[in-house]
């Protein structure tokens, strides 16, 4: 929501007034529930927005609706409102009961949790919220699960070309390892996978070590504190150094090795 921090953003969700560029088509937010009425719409990081955002929310959280700029009445009924903050994150990093699954975060933390949400935004807001749940900070073992799910995610985009990714028990333990970090949740685990994985594996599909259906096999070299990622390169590189092309390859061309619409630090959070 930090691109919501000026007051006037309130406009971009219910749309600018008649008469204002813009202004036919209509808002951000209630256009989008207008069409789908059964949503859930997230406010993520709410804090950041300014104080007239939240304050818009008033008329949905207490009566269900919201009227736009020209006036008609969305209905949010079926709506559900979810707020992500990261108020008192601070306090999470330095609770060692946050790091347990099976205790939780401790009963004093949850309170000045709470109390914080109470003081930053206004008692009308704080009061419309049904529920207020603080989570668990992510865990090693929460991290290692992680893994899993976005070495799936990279599996899904190397289908295409029929690629199996083969990656050693011991790889997405040093993946989990390496992107653990209490404070900052998934956030570095991504950005390990982006350097240590994804890029280095572009550059085998761009020099054509690794090839369409292929199985790429990630394991570990080294020992100790020299212990890195290693992915097993198939082929000998078929790019032509001096003159910088591709020779083909079964798939009749250079390969597209392009991995940017997988998470990486500024997409996927805690």
């Amino acid at each position: 929501m930090s691109e919501y921090m000026e007051r006037f953003s309130t406009s971009r969700l219910i749309g600018a007034p008649p008469g204002y560029v813009g202004s036919e088509k209509g808002g951000e937010l209630t256009e989008a529930v207008l069409r789908k009425p059964y949503s859930v719409v997230l406010f993520d990081e709410i804090e950041k927005a300014h104080r007239d955002v939240a304050n818009l929310l008033l008329q949905v959280l207490d009566e269900g609706h919201l009227t736009d700029s020209q006036g008609r009445k969305i209905d949010f009924r079926q709506t559900i409102i979810v707020c992500t903050s990261n108020l008192g994150s601070d306090l999470l990093a330095a609770d060692p009961a946050a790091e347990s699954s099976d205790s939780g975060v401790s009963p004093a933390i949850q309170l000045q949790i709470k109390n914080m949400v109470a003081r930053h935004f206004s008692p009308e807001f704080a009061n419309r919220i049904d529920d207020l749940i603080v989570f668990n900070r992510l865990t090693r073992q929460a991290i290692r699960q992680i893994v899993d799910v976005r070495l799936a995610e990279v599996q899904t985009h190397l289908d295409d070309r029929r690629i199996k990714l083969s990656v050693s028990e011991d790889a997405k333990d040093w993946l989990a390892e390496r992107g653990y970090d209490p404070v900052y949740g998934a956030r570095p685990l991504n950005r390990v996978i982006h350097k240590r994985l994804l890029n280095p594996l572009a550059r085998c599909l761009i020099d054509g070590t690794i090839r369409n259906a292929d199985t790429v096999n990630v394991g570990i070299k080294g020992e100790g504190p020299t212990r890195e990622l290693d992915i097993v390169q198939n082929h000998e590189p078929s790019i032509d150094a001096a003159s910088g092309h591709h020779e083909a390859h079964d798939d009749g061309g250079a390969v597209d090795a392009d991995f940017k619409d997988l998470p990486n630090d500024s997409r996927a959070g805690r």
